[in-house]
């Protein structure tokens, strides 16, 4: 198998190595029930629930991936948020009381941070950060869930592109470059400005902004973003007329770079909006005024707050670099899984590249480890373990998993050329871009869009030992029925958050 075949079967094989087996999931379901019960021992927090967030909520989290947990103190059933003495004196006694306990490794309080964090290293290796009342983390979480179930790739290209960031370190806002948080909203606009689009703008799913709408009695709030997002999905996901996207990951992940590319060529002068689905002139969008960062990625669920603003002006340029020499191993007819391993993940999974090619045709399998839906309600085995039925991605009679209607066009050539100016791909499935990104000259040196060349391509020796794989081929999908939503618990004791059924209107007015 040579050149650009080369590509999926690898990313496969990287995708089966990095989802989360069964133990992964039993671990971080073991350190939430210490956290439980350390914060059950504290007198200031007598009353006070324990909620996972993020990536494990939202499915979106590899192997590796941190454990985010909110302390979300009581004030009757309203929406409170405590002011940030009052939330550092909290993450205080639950730094004294973790000390007391012992077991825990690189304990570090950030008091300081936008939001005060509490972090430190856990059982099983797992990082774990801790806040108060974290509601709107939750809620994002959520959504990202749900989105997970109108097209499955969406999941398998986010796990792929957060195991490359951390390869190339550019996975760590501390040190000014991107989040998993942001990484994740990349991959949603790349997937509303493909043609046609696998995903829909994010206002067409929640018409508003969610922030500000966490307000008065939890529940009711709560409920009535459910209850729009439940039923906004419904329809895109039963809209038969929208077109079908039914590009490979191979596809999917090469288009991914030269788009972000292009957005980071652009920085300077445009952001993105996931909420409309497009690129917006920064100079022309008063909630992005004055223009302070160096790049500009907006928070649909909390306008007009960026997601990179962590990022500097020097890791930008970083970020680029790395965007580039991956994308030219990708392309290279020189490939072989050994190079493409090396630009794609890091030295955890080396051994990755000493296998034998894969067949093309591989399709990945997940073990039993998401939660259930039956009806839409998550739900656990017997033994407590979170159990897949099936995957979320409809399929194409062939298998390949499609997506919905998109907005964008095809030029009169035949190329798909985004209403933005974004790359597509051609039918090759090769990038292709109008505007000169990352093209190649007759000679085969890659230019960047401003001309300047690109890193040579590296090479790198194969890895002559190989460690026993800890990942057995899964069985099942990760993600959630066609027909309802479900993520991990997020309540005490593990029970599991159920969505409200849909009243009789709200069915009927769906169908229509």
């Amino acid at each position: 198998m040579n050149g650009y075949n080369q590509v999926e079967p690898t990313l496969r094989e990287i995708l089966r190595a990095i989802n989360p087996s069964n133990d992964d999931w039993q671990a971080r379901f073991h350190i939430i029930t210490e956290i439980r019960a350390i914060v059950g021992s504290i007198e200031s927090l007598r009353g006070a629930t324990v909620e996972p967030f993020g990536s494990f909520v939202s499915n979106l989290f590899t192997k590796w991936g941190d454990l985010d947990i909110s302390i979300e103190i009581q004030n009757g059933s309203y929406i409170s948020s405590p002011g940030r003495k009052h939330k550092q004196s909290l993450l205080a006694d639950v730094l004294r009381a973790l000390r007391k306990k012992g077991g825990v490794r690189r304990l570090q309080f950030i008091s300081n941070a936008r939001v005060p964090i509490l972090k430190f290293e856990g059982s099983f290796n797992i990082s774990c950060d801790i806040s108060i009342n974290n509601l709107s983390g939750q809620m994002k979480s959520k959504i990202l869930y749900w989105i997970n179930g109108i097209d499955g790739r969406f999941r398998d290209l986010v796990l792929l592109v957060k195991e490359w960031a951390k390869t190339h370190h550019i996975n760590d806002s501390k040190s000014g470059t991107l989040n998993s948080y942001c990484l994740s909203l990349l991959v949603l606009f790349h997937f509303q400005t493909l043609v046609p689009a696998i995903l829909p703008p994010l206002r067409e799913i929640y018409p508003g902004n969610m922030i500000d709408d966490l307000t008065g009695v939890r529940t009711v709030a709560e409920k009535r973003i459910e209850d729009l997002c439940a039923v906004n999905i419904k329809r895109i996901k039963s809209d038969k007329s929208r077109s079908i996207n039914q590009s490979s990951l191979s596809g999917l992940f090469l288009s991914f770079l030269a788009k972000f590319s292009d957005i980071c060529s652009r920085a300077s002068t445009h952001g993105i909006s996931p909420y409309m689905g497009q690129v917006e002139d920064i100079n022309s969008n008063m909630r992005w005024l004055p223009k302070t960062y160096a790049l500009f990625v907006e928070d649909p669920f909390e306008q007009p707050a960026n997601s990179a603003r962590t990022v500097s002006s020097n890791q930008l340029i970083k970020i680029t670099e790395a965007i580039q020499v991956t994308h030219q191993m990708l392309v290279s007819s020189n490939q072989n899984q050994a190079s493409l391993v090396s630009v794609l993940v890091g030295p955890h999974l080396s051994w990755l590249g000493t296998r034998t090619s894969v067949s093309t045709s591989t399709t990945v399998q997940y073990s039993s480890v998401t939660p259930v839906s039956r009806n839409g309600v998550l739900q656990q085995s017997s033994s407590g373990t979170p159990v897949s039925r099936n995957g979320l991605a409809q399929q194409s009679s062939s298998g390949t998993p499609v997506s919905r209607n998109g907005l964008a066009q095809q030029s009169s050539s035949g190329t798909p050329v985004s209403r933005n100016g974004f790359t597509q791909q051609s039918s090759s499935g090769t990038p292709v871009n109008r505007n000169g990104l990352m093209k190649q000259y007759s000679s085969g040196t890659h230019v960047s869009r401003n001309g300047l060349q690109t890193r040579p391509e590296r090479k790198q020796p194969l890895l002559q030992t190989q460690q026993k794989s800890q990942n057995k081929v899964m069985d099942k999908h990760q993600n959630a029925e066609a027909n309802g939503f479900k993520h991990a618990s997020t309540s005490q004791n593990q029970r599991v958050w159920r969505p409200r059924s849909e009243t009789k209107a709200e069915k009927n007015s769906c169908d229509e």
